[in-house]
């Protein structure tokens, strides 16, 4: 019986390969005297990659185009720490909102963890930042000036001539270019696109901070795409670590067929599918491109390991081979273990049930929490030590002060009622004007007939109305006089 090297159990059918079996032992990216080890993957090509290269256009058009998207006049996304104001899909929410925003957090946290459940790192090959960018960015600018795999290689191993300092002075030059456009559009969805336009059209000496954190965010993506690369992934992003917890023998993942692949052995120009089956020799060719196209220089052959992407640019080469030598494709594919060792089909488990139902009670509650939430916030607090006081009419009077935020863009004209007593609640220049994404306090008076006031301290609500039309409600205290 053999390990799946997907969960690191035991598998219930044996079967025969033949891995370097102390891939375990080592990194790819760095040499037994512990130095780094420059990976130089060659040029990817295939329609899988086509594919994820359309999705990366998507997802870099709206990376782009994000910070100056608005929704209901709201930012399609903004986390802006210093006013602790956050935008996503165009609903702002604000600190008192933490609590949804928690569980909006951990719904997509449990979201990511069925979905790796089943499909297993989809997320890391086609749609994580760092691989987009680096992959269908930076890497196509590399190829575009040193040329593939080989010609990186005897380029890094010449001599610096004129040749080489122009090729990379220019490959840095257009790096340090893209991380710099790369820092402001996120540096615009920390502070927004407005105050990002004023600090790239005014003069820098108005704008240090905003300026000293352009140049930081491009110095470090700089330096993850031009020197980090894949040990972003393999080092510093805990997520492929958390693959042996995730995954099991039913999760789709990147995987070779070793029962049909080894023992894997070079393919003569004449020799056929049936001599090599004759001879006891699997389809796979030994030609190594799966290794050499990896850009985090793992051999998928060995088994699901944790510096796996899911790039499949892999797939995409060893579908290439076997197309040209008359073999049929998916040598390497899309599969799940249970599927390449025992024939099984994708089946519904234990644990996807109870991920799925966990899931589906966060998303209602997350749903009833957005659909509840209303339009302003605010606060009606007693002025600190202030008394009451019996006004010549005869009417009780408390003072506050009022706080309303509005989480809307337009501005909003509120006033303050009593809901359940009579009385009045005044405020110094009549109803309250909100600015969109606003807050604005303002002192209040509260003051009750005598005969409404039946002892020392007194339950009152107070509604916000706009436009004739309940907004919200709070509950706070009202006290009468001392007794003479």
């Amino acid at each position: 019986m053999e390990t799946s090297p997907a969960t690191g159990r035991a598998s219930k059918a044996a079967v025969h390969r033949t891995p370097n079996d102390d891939f375990r032992d080592h990194l790819p990216t760095v040499d037994a005297s512990g130095r780094r080890r420059w990976i130089y993957p060659r040029r990817p090509s295939g329609r899988l990659h086509a594919a994820r290269r359309l999705v990366s256009w998507i997802l870099l058009a709206v990376m782009v185009a994000g910070p100056w998207i608005r929704i209901s006049g709201n930012p399609l996304l903004l986390f802006d720490l210093v006013n602790r104001r956050f935008s996503i899909l165009g609903q702002v929410f604000w600190p008192h909102d933490t609590f949804i925003f928690a569980v909006a957090m951990l719904t997509g946290f449990l979201m990511i963890v069925l979905f790796t459940a089943v499909y297993g790192r989809v997320w890391c090959g086609w749609l994580c930042p760092q691989t987009v960018l680096m992959e269908m960015v930076f890497r196509k600018v590399e190829y575009w000036i040193e040329g593939d795999a080989p010609q990186q290689r005897r380029l890094t191993a010449a001599p610096w001539g004129f040749d080489k300092i122009r090729k990379r002075l220019t490959k840095h030059g257009i790096f340090f270019a893209i991380s710099f456009v790369v820092g402001n559009l996120l540096l615009a969805y920390i502070i927004g696109s407005e105050r990002l336009t004023a600090i790239v059209t005014e003069s820098p000496h108005e704008h240090l901070v905003g300026l000293s954190l352009m140049i930081l965010f491009t110095l470090v993506f700089y330096g993850i795409f031009a020197r980090f690369r894949e040990q972003a992934c393999t080092f510093i992003c805990p997520y492929g670590r958390f693959q042996s917890v995730l995954l099991d023998d039913h999760s789709i993942v990147v995987a070779y067929d070793e029962r049909r692949g080894d023992p894997r052995a070079r393919r003569s120009r004449s020799e056929s599918h049936d001599e090599r089956k004759n001879r006891g020799t699997g389809d796979c060719v030994d030609c190594h491109l799966c290794v050499d196209v990896c850009p985090t220089g793992i051999d998928i052959r060995n088994g699901t390991q944790m510096e796996c992407v899911n790039c499949t640019a892999c797939i995409d080469a060893c579908d290439q081979v076997m197309d040209r030598v008359g073999f049929d494709t998916g040598l390497i594919r899309y599969a799940s273990r249970a599927g390449i060792e025992r024939g099984e089909r994708l089946t519904i488990t234990p644990r996807l049930v109870g991920y799925s139902t966990a899931l589906l009670i966060l998303a209602s509650f997350l749903t009833f929490l957005l659909v509840s939430r209303t339009d302003v916030h605010a606060t009606f607090l007693r002025n600190p030590g202030t008394l009451s006081q019996t006004l010549p009419s005869g009417d009780v009077a408390n003072f506050y002060t009022v706080r309303v935020m509005n989480k809307t863009s337009d501005p909003l004209e509120v006033e303050l009622r009593l809901i359940d007593h009579e009385g009045s609640v005044t405020l110094p220049g009549g109803h309250l004007m909100v600015a969109g994404r606003e807050i604005t306090e303002r002192p209040a008076i509260v003051t009750l007939p005598p005969g409404t006031v039946h002892s020392r301290e007194n339950k009152i609500s107070v509604g916000v109305y706009s436009e004739g039309e309940l907004l919200e409600s709070f509950d706070t205290n009202f006290f009468a006089p001392e007794d003479p």
